[in-house]
């Protein structure tokens, strides 16, 4: 008797006691794929998450037009965290265990991610691609953590953007620098790697002050870092509290040369701020979106279409919707979450067009790119 068939006469002989169940991996159908999201969707970040999501969405059509992956369409299962910790692990795990989805894509925030990571999808292995975040704690190898081998990362660190901006105001002959950084993980990693950066050339931050998450309060950081009249601050603060903070500094007659880093937000800066936004400093981890000789650019705006409005936030929703793409197909006409980790760990130099970023099974930076930009006069990101 064949193995085949002793198999399927014991399948028959158990299936009438209901203990005969086939299934396939956890998220995957004869016809789909199915995807998690969790990420502010309301609130002051909300915009930042909206489009994230569009982007995803508009992409992940694409894909199923042109007849899916393997045949599989690819769908998107969102919950809006607001960008607070509680909810993202809460979020993370309601879509592992009810939403049943297969993997991960596009979390938002360093400490939201982070719990995630340890109570959540690492705990399930279940893989995440791309977060907006910079954190150390998600870029540890997986042989010092072993939920980190779960999180694949596409963007720089922050110890790489604040050592690029660092470098950039030293080169200008300023010692006087300042910090002032959001009281969470994102901002706590962001002014570890400033005063790395500056331990490097000798230098300590000249003040430094904090501004609570989801808050625009910022009264008491611009008194703490006017008092020492800084030549350049660094701010490690989302659009509102840095608007708040620019206008706060300037109302007390101080006109540093302000610094902020990719998480930011440029255009939503820009549309916060006004004229008073320019000559502000953005350090970027992914190419100008209005840059068409950069073929990932070129691809999104295409896809975003004449009404679309371009953004650093959406391309890098973009690359990290190509990344799980490019795994999923790897990974096979029957992909399991093990498999789309292999897949991952596979990828090296992957090129996304002008964008590259490389795992290996014990790396997850993804990439180291950063590119220095200034709002210039109307607004406009200049390189």
């Amino acid at each position: 008797m064949s193995m085949r068939l002793a198999k399927a006469l014991l399948c028959a002989f158990l299936s009438g006691f209901g203990c005969c169940v086939t299934a396939g991996e956890t998220g995957v159908t004869a016809n789909g794929v199915l995807i998690g999201m969790t990420a502010p969707f309301s609130g002051p970040n909300g915009v930042y998450g909206l489009d994230m999501k569009r982007v995803i969405q508009t992409y992940f059509r694409q894909i199923n037009e042109a007849g899916g992956i393997h045949g599989r369409m690819l769908s998107l299962r969102v919950l809006d965290d607001g960008y607070e910790t509680e909810r993202a692990v809460a979020n993370t795990k309601a879509l592992i265990n009810t939403e049943k989805v297969f993997a991960l894509l596009a979390s938002y925030g360093s400490s939201p991610t982070t719990a995630a990571m340890n109570e959540a999808f690492g705990v399930a292995r279940v893989p995440l691609v791309g977060a907006i975040s910079g954190a150390d704690s998600l870029r540890q190898s997986p042989k010092d953590s072993s939920n980190n081998r779960y999180m694949f990362n596409v963007r720089a660190s922050y110890a790489n953007e604040t050592e690029a901006l660092v470098k950039h105001l030293v080169s200008l002959g300023m010692k006087n620098i300042a910090v002032v950084y959001q009281n969470d993980g994102f901002g706590k990693s962001g002014l570890d790697g400033v005063v790395g950066a500056l331990k490097q050339h000798r230098l300590a931050p000249s003040a430094v002050a904090s501004v609570e998450r989801n808050s625009v309060d910022v009264a008491q950081a611009v008194e703490q870092i006017a008092g020492v009249n800084p030549q350049a601050v660094i701010m490690v603060t989302l659009y509102k509290p840095t608007a708040a903070f620019v206008r706060g500094m300037k109302k007390a007659d101080q006109m540093p040369q302000f610094m902020t880093l990719s998480p930011v937000g440029a255009e939503l800066l820009v549309q916060e701020l006004g004229e008073q936004a320019r000559g502000i400093g953005i350090s970027q981890v992914m190419p100008s979106p209005w840059n068409d000789t950069t073929p990932l650019a070129h691809e999104y705006r295409k896809l975003i279409g004449p009404q679309g409005k371009p953004s650093y936030y959406g391309l890098e929703a973009y690359a990290m919707a190509r990344v799980l793409v490019e795994a999923l197909r790897k990974a096979g006409r029957e992909p399991t979450r093990e498999g789309l980790v292999n897949a991952l760990e596979s990828m090296h130099n992957l090129d996304l067009g002008g964008y590259r970023v490389s795992y290996s099974a014990q790396e997850r930076s993804g990439s180291r790119f950063v590119d220095l930009t200034v709002i210039g006069p109307d607004g406009r990101i200049m390189h």
